[in-house]
């Protein structure tokens, strides 16, 4: 049985800092794609203690070979092996954060999170730890001992590909959320991914409205009258962004307003365009839902 879904302040992680069962990890991505760059800005300032991951080289596997789109999950051994390595077990309770408002680290929280793990984020990230008179480490993380992770498969009802996205568009009984900016969805700014806009039918739901002004989220029932609002009823809905990163922000955000597990569409836009029969929709509406596949 999963733990609950869990967001800590940065009051519990200073209370914590030192707790043997508690491992706190610090999510980098960058842009161009390297980790020098991640690794470099993890150097400048950090919370103490905390290890270090990459999005690219350890949230992920090679992209369009290991899975659909940019940032296909690992397989489970590869995960494992890396969560070994900065010495989380099955039993730590992983505490992530990043220097965005959370929409890197999320990532790591979902992973552990849906293969029966204790994890949880830091609300306001970096940010909020320095708002609130945090120490800050600098230079390389640590090493810790290798501990023993048991890898998990990714569980196939809750990770799916773009048929199960059209086949739940087609049925209409539950919604597919676009995580990206408005901006992204509308098809007006696209740097990521060769093709702009959004999948037909989509309804935006920017991970970026699951905060407040200081980047901390939104109170539980705030945010399920945010969801109830875009036609969230239970865990059948769909959450996709570029390429399956920032979507576990409103996956974490449903999970903190009480809807349970949704699902994830791991390959996301960057999968979807890969495929040039994919119809495409631009503008603020959500868009007529693409046609469901003949069959032969």
């Amino acid at each position: 049985m999963r733990p609950p879904a869990q967001l800590v302040s940065p009051g519990w992680v200073a209370e914590h800092l030192r707790h043997p069962g508690v491992v706190i990890v610090d999510v980098r991505w960058s842009p161009t794609g390297s980790t020098v760059v991640s690794r470099r800005e993890f150097e400048d300032g950090h919370i103490p203690g905390a290890a270090f991951l990459d999005v690219d080289a350890d949230l992920a596997g090679r992209p369009f070979r290991d899975g659909p789109g940019r940032h296909p999950l690992p397989h489970p051994d590869e995960f494992a092996e890396t969560m070994a390595k900065i010495g989380i077990d099955d039993e730590m309770h992983v505490v992530a954060y990043d220097d965005v408002r959370g929409s890197v680290a999320a990532r790591l929280w979902w992973m552990l999170w849906i293969t029966g793990h204790q994890a949880a984020l830091l609300d306001g990230g970096l940010q909020a730890w320095r708002a609130e008179g945090g120490g800050i480490e600098y230079g390389p993380a640590k090493k810790r001992e290798k501990a023993l992770f048991t890898p998990e498969h990714w569980p196939g009802d809750r990770v799916v590909r773009a048929d199960a996205v059209v086949a739940t568009l087609r049925a209409g009984a539950a919604p597919v959320l676009d995580a990206r900016v408005p901006e992204r969805y509308r098809g007006e700014a696209e740097k990521m991914d060769p093709v702009a806009g959004h999948i037909p039918g989509a309804v935006s739901a920017s991970w970026t409205d699951n905060l407040d002004e200081r980047g901390r989220f939104l109170p539980p029932e705030e945010l399920r009258e945010r969801y109830a609002g875009l036609g969230v009823t239970g865990d059948a809905a769909v959450a996709y962004c570029g390429s399956g990163v920032t979507a576990c922000m409103d996956l974490f955000a449903l999970r903190l307003a009480g809807f349970g597990d949704a699902r994830l569409y791991e390959g996301s836009w960057s999968d979807w365009v890969s495929d040039p029969d994919r119809p495409v929709a631009t503008g603020g509406s959500a868009g007529t839902p693409p046609a469901a596949p003949e069959t032969p």
